[in-house]
């Protein structure tokens, strides 16, 4: 059964860093598209980035470039998202995501992804 679980969330002081971890089981994620979702009270789901599953390649919403990097681990069938100089509006609960079809570039909307995780609640406050 395919399944994705998140970690990592937790409680950082502005301008601090988490590392969330997506692990996936019940398929290999190098090949499949994996995203990061986030979605603060209140607030329609954002996409913060993705991997593609064709090539790797990543995407970063405007919103958190130069300040999250995601990447993947083959070896534990994980993807990761470093979040540095975190900031308050990054308050959420973060969800991974998978693309349902092999090899494909990825995008930031959520209607692409077909298998998704609990979610890991981020909160960035003093």
């Amino acid at each position: 059964q395919l399944q994705l679980v998140e970690s990592g969330g937790g409680l950082v002081q502005p301008g601090g860093s988490l590392r969330l971890s997506c692990a996936a089981s019940g398929f290999t994620l190098d090949y499949y598209a994996i995203g990061w979702f986030r979605q603060a009270p209140g607030k329609e789901r954002e996409g913060v980035s993705c991997i593609s599953g064709s090539d790797g390649s990543p995407y970063y919403a405007d919103s958190v470039k130069g300040r999250f990097t995601i990447f993947r681990d083959s070896a534990k069938n994980t993807v990761y998202l470093q979040m540095n100089s975190l900031k308050p509006e990054d308050t959420a609960v973060y969800h991974c995501a998978a693309d349902g079809v092999l090899l494909r570039l990825c995008v930031l909307s959520e209607y692409e992804y077909d298998y998704w995780g609990q979610g890991t609640q981020v909160t960035v406050s003093s």
